[in-house]
């Protein structure tokens, strides 16, 4: 044997000299108490703690590690930037939803009993794509046709592999030359105005059903909801969505006697199908009218607990797993792309790369500027919002995250035995960086590892 030794890694040399330093456990406390993110905050400053009634300072604080600087949380809802903080908002998103199937967090249990439903909105095709097929278990060929059949560029139309849930070629189109690259990026671009659309038509459907005009509506029901969206394989967003109705002052009010969840089912599927959208640019790349595809699934949601197929907590956890999710499912980049030269660059499949490509040609001609194709062309097109809800639905994010910043906040205030004295926090803090040093990333790694959670 060899008598020379392996040299130990930076990171852990640096954190072995750290941990011989005055101040370790401090240090660390700084980093573990973030559950693990991966890209923290630096703050620099200082707050101190008074007594509102004789504004005497009971506490001040400053920072006595790393220059004077604290730690904060990134808080960025995608699993692939920051898995732990993704998983607080997916936690929290679950909550939302499952607030406004059931009731709790401010919300009233009545609720359980209006009528709602879980609808799936897709896109169209723009092309036959490699896909995986099941029925009764068993996979199926992708696209059985008869052989020798062709496009107009010598492609075979069908396909009769068994895919592997992870074939690299599923969501492929079967001829790139034949896919309609720029209506897909259309059609991505503007799918949020589609879904703001079909909620303008899910109105007026359910008033011409109650036999109301349509200003009358909201004397009687008022329309709620709580989406995100979904990217597919071939690279395309599709819409998640618990759709519900209430009496006219929201959840806390039972809805009219004929909004039945069948109406409203009824009614959703009505306005799918009926909502159109011109695309600028049409002296371009030819007329593109948008709309939503023919595969629409809406399905009803349990009434507390009842013997139906889907319950408010499968529904909830759902939405929840979607909403931490962005265009790197579909095999996209995390980060914007600043010039066509990086373009070459990009380690994506030849799908993604088209679409981008597209995104990056007409997003640089005058019809398309409004899109903003370019600067979403990370995301395939698709800048709208990954998750929303309108106003009523339930309780808020901001909601959830204020609640736990008091809880936080009162432990904090019983440690310190300020229990019972009205205070308040006053100091100032300014931004000064993000992200770890070598020593502190192997910490918050193995707070990852061990599955740690935010503390404060």
């Amino acid at each position: 044997m060899s008598g020379r030794s392996t040299p130990l890694p930076a990171g852990v040399m640096a954190l072995v000299a750290r941990a011989s330093e005055p101040g370790f456990e401090a240090w660390r406390r700084n980093i573990v108490r973030l559950g693990g993110c991966t890209n923290p905050v630096h703050l620099v400053g200082n707050a101190t703690v008074v007594d509102t009634g004789t504004g005497e300072a009971l506490l001040s604080y400053a920072p006595e590690v790393d220059g004077g600087r604290i730690l904060i949380a990134c808080g960025n809802r995608r699993a692939t930037v920051c898995p732990a903080c993704a998983q607080i908002y997916r936690a929290d998103t679950y909550q939302l939803v499952r607030a406004g199937l059931v009731g709790g967090k401010g919300v009233e249990e009545t609720v359980g009993g209006h009528p709602r439903v879980f609808a799936t909105l897709t896109a169209p095709g723009f092309g036959p794509v490699h896909t995986r097929r099941e029925h009764d278990g068993r996979v199926r060929a992708c696209r059985p046709r008869k052989p020798g059949e062709c496009c107009p560029h010598g492609v075979p139309v069908g396909c009769h592999t068994r895919h592997l849930d992870g074939d690299r070629r599923l969501g492929e189109p079967l001829c790139p030359r034949c896919y309609d690259y720029a209506g897909a990026v259309l059609w991505q671009a503007r799918s949020g105005e589609l879904w703001h659309r079909f909620v303008l038509e899910l109105r007026r459907e359910l008033a011409r059903r109650a036999g109301l005009p349509r200003t009358r509506l909201g004397e009687v029901v008022r329309l709620s909801y709580a989406k995100v969206a979904e990217y597919q394989r071939r690279g395309l967003v599709h819409f998640h969505a618990v759709i519900r109705l209430d009496g006219p002052d929201g959840p806390a009010t039972p809805s009219p006697g004929w909004a039945s969840t069948d109406l409203l089912a009824g009614a959703v599927r009505e306005a799918a199908g009926r909502v159109r959208l011109v695309s600028p640019g049409a002296e371009v790349v030819g007329r593109r009218v948008l709309r939503f595809g023919m595969q629409l699934d809406v399905r009803p949601v349990a009434a507390f607990g009842a013997g139906e197929r889907l319950s408010a907590a499968a529904v909830a956890a759902y939405v929840a797993k979607y909403a931490t999710k962005g265009a790197e499912s579909a095999g996209a980049v995390d980060g914007r792309i600043h010039g066509a030269r990086d373009l070459a660059l990009l380690p994506v499949r030849h799908h993604t790369l088209r679409m981008i490509g597209t995104c990056w040609w007409l997003g640089g001609l005058p019809p398309f500027e409004p899109l903003r194709l370019r600067r979403w062309a990370h995301m395939l097109g698709y800048g709208g919002h990954f998750s929303t809800k309108s106003r009523r639905y339930s309780i808020t994010l901001t909601a959830l995250r204020q609640t736990r910043a008091e809880h936080r906040a009162e432990e904090q205030r019983t440690a310190l035995g300020l229990d019972g004295r009205s205070t308040a926090v006053v100091g100032q803090w300014r931004y000064a960086g993000r992200g770890y040093s070598p020593e502190a990333a192997l910490v918050a790694a193995s707070v990852r590892e061990g599955g740690g959670r935010h503390g404060a």
